[in-house]
């Protein structure tokens, strides 16, 4: 396993205990973990974004701490904070990143994520220029969650 996986599964675990909100120090888990405290900063800006379903706080200094929180509302909160947090541009990774958070958390069934990860696929936008695929992309993705919560 990955030092990066070891990293994030000792977050998971620590989310999972204290009912999805952990706060610790990033050096003092350094620490315990046996790396650098950039690599746990990094964990923490790759894996648990907004875009995953979590919000994080810090405080820098010698009391310092970082505190991340598994979002948890109803569905339609949730997919409008995801539709929010997409903005004017998305790449298709992002997309695909998105599209697995939401199965995930169960805002979605696997066929609407399969349709969902076809239309905004890059194959999709190869008529339109480059410099406009990923505003297109967002606007497509942001109107298919709009649908989703009218159901």
């Amino acid at each position: 396993m990955r030092l990066s996986d070891t990293i994030a599964e000792y977050i998971y675990h620590l989310l999972d205990q204290k009912s999805g909100s952990a706060e610790f120090c990033r050096n003092e888990l350094a620490e315990t973990l046996g790396c650098v405290p950039s690599q746990i900063s990094y964990v923490i800006t790759s894996r648990f974004s907004p875009e995953h379903g979590y919000y994080v706080e810090s405080r820098r200094g010698g009391g310092g701490y970082i505190r991340i929180t598994r979002v948890s509302s109803g569905k339609e909160n949730a997919l409008m904070e995801i539709i929010h947090s997409i903005g004017g541009s998305l790449s298709a990774g992002g997309a695909s990143l998105l599209l697995g958070n939401m199965l995930r958390r169960s805002l979605l069934s696997s066929e609407q994520a399969k349709l969902i990860l076809a239309a905004v696929a890059d194959q999709s936008y190869a008529a339109i220029p480059q410099e406009y695929r990923d505003h297109a992309r967002a606007a497509a993705m942001k109107n298919m969650l709009i649908v989703l919560i009218r159901e």
